[in-house]
């Protein structure tokens, strides 16, 4: 077929100039689409989507995967977007209980459309004037929620957490060791410590800073699955005799898998001792900062921290991705990563608070989405006040799921009770016993439960392997987050039900 012969006249550059016209077509036509996606969520018995093994789904949309030579317009990209939607996990479902994330509201649609509108990047202050000034009060609000009141206080954000925790140990570095910021690793030997159930982002970022995975050492945790300080000021002396520099440690508010809450306090008077950088990654559980109570309970002595990861994007609902950096004095980005390219930032007359509002300057990449934009109007729709009342009311959910289940024969409840979090980890078995001591029949029982909840199309619940050192697991248990407001009691009440109904099956067919 021959490529359409180009035709210039003003009455068609005036046509295809018309893009507004054009742009409320498509929005009409997909926010029609998007309301009946969410509608039919809000549905009982509702459908969850996926569960169709990859080369299945892929045979069955094979078609629409193809990329054509000539455009297809807007008749392409509604079929495009209606096989996406058609396809797709709908997180909005209230059975959606698998990760540390679910669906978003209208705040997060509207800031995700508003950023894609203006689609300009937040690196230099020229471009994204009013973003800029988001990012930078948002972030000094979200910092003094955690403790941090310095005129300086604030921070950046990063592309997920895991890129906040990789910034965090780089900041670390450079200012720590400021020779590092031309030399290199050079003959240190640094080391960095985080608990046996820290997140693997801290692993993956020794590796991308060239300390190597070898770099980091797990402490081991206490019953409550808590960083054991002794285990860290032993380690910390270790390394120290082998000729190694101990460089970091990473303390954890929420943990992936049990939701543990690391003892701040005494982990920042050892860090400082020894002249340590002390992080917490609060990618999961840092957002009990917007419950007074809850900061109380879970967050004391994080504002002895020299930094700060905090996701929005968890607990709170706000779009993917979201992640703050934050610190007492967020020019340490600055300091640690600054180039001043002068192709990039204009600045003639150099000076400090002038560089302060070129955030590109303030981490290792340059294209930036003004992702703070999502936190702030979120701020704005729910106030801290019901971003507080949202998590407390997790909170209480969570509580509840983990008394029903502990509670009710044939569950074996792994987590505290309440849990420390927002996920409650337990077992299940359809025989007598609530806890085999057979490693293998506990992870055939999750795992074939787990599927058939998917199947059922009513549930999405995760499972995860007992961590290094555990005593209390015996093979892979159920991990099931509650994610608030679409989890309800309602919902743990039908869950717990069909656990028993499915397994029961299985066990008549003889899977189980």
């Amino acid at each position: 077929m021959p490529a359409p012969t180009a035709i210039v006249s003003e009455e068609v550059t005036v046509k295809q100039l018309n893009r507004a016209d054009e742009l409320a077509q498509v929005l009409s036509a997909i926010g029609g689409r998007a309301i009946d996606y969410l509608r039919a969520a809000d549905v009982p018995g509702s459908h969850i989507g996926g569960g169709i093994p990859p080369e299945i789904l892929r045979s069955q949309i094979e078609s629409e995967l193809e990329l054509p030579e000539y455009g297809t317009g807007q008749e392409g990209l509604l079929r495009a977007v209606d096989t996406v939607l058609g396809n797709s996990i709908v997180t909005w479902h209230e059975g959606f209980m698998d990760k540390l994330y679910a669906s978003t509201n209208s705040a997060g649609v509207a800031a995700d459309l508003v950023l894609s509108m203006l689609n300009t990047n937040g690196y230099v202050y020229t471009v994204a004037p009013a973003l800029t000034l988001v990012e930078k009060k948002t972030s000094k609000e979200y910092a003094n929620l955690f403790g941090f009141k310095s005129r300086w206080a604030g921070g950046i954000t990063l592309p997920g957490g895991s890129a906040s925790n990789a910034h965090s140990i780089i900041v670390a570095r450079s200012t720590l060791f400021p020779d590092t910021r031309e030399n290199g690793n050079g003959s240190y030997k640094f080391v960095v410590f985080t608990s046996v159930h820290g997140h693997y982002s801290v692993e993956k970022a020794a590796i991308s800073a060239g300390l190597g995975s070898s770099a980091v050492v797990t402490v081991p945790v206490d019953s409550d699955m808590r960083m054991r300080t002794d285990k860290l000021e032993q380690l910390i002396l270790e390394a120290q005799e082998a000729g190694k520099t101990p460089l970091y440690v990473n303390a954890t508010a929420g943990t992936t898998v049990y939701g543990s809450y690391d003892p701040f306090v005494e982990i920042s008077a050892i860090a400082k001792k020894y002249r340590l950088w002390m992080h917490v990654d609060g990618s999961w559980g840092g957002n009990v900062v917007f419950s007074e109570r809850l900061r109380v309970q879970k967050l004391n002595g994080v504002e002895l921290a020299d930094s700060v990861t905090a996701n929005p994007h968890k607990m709170l609902g706000v779009p993917l991705t979201c992640s703050f950096l934050l610190a007492p004095d967020a020019r340490v980005f600055r300091r640690a990563s600054s180039l001043r390219a002068p192709y990039l930032f204009h600045d003639e007359d150099q000076n400090e608070v002038r560089q302060d509002f070129d955030l590109g300057d303030f981490t290792m990449g340059c294209g930036r989405r003004a992702d703070a934009l999502k936190l702030f109007l979120g701020w704005k729709w729910f106030g801290r006040a019901g971003y507080g009342e949202r998590v407390e009311l997790a909170f209480d959910t969570t509580a509840y799921f983990a008394n029903k289940i502990s509670s009710r024969k044939g569950f074996y409840l792994l987590s505290s009770n309440p849990p420390p979090c927002l996920q409650t980890c337990f077992y299940y078995s359809p025989r007598d016993e609530p806890l085999q001591n057979e490693a293998e029949y506990n992870t055939r029982c999750t795992r074939a439960i787990a599927k058939a909840l998917h199947q059922s199309g009513r549930f999405l619940v995760d499972y995860a392997p007992p961590a290094e050192g555990d005593s209390v697991g015996k093979g892979e248990f159920f991990r099931a987050v509650v994610n608030a407001p679409s989890t309800t009691r309602m919902t743990v009440d039908e869950l717990v039900d069909a656990i028993e109904r499915l397994a029961a099956a299985m066990v008549e067919t003889g899977v189980l």
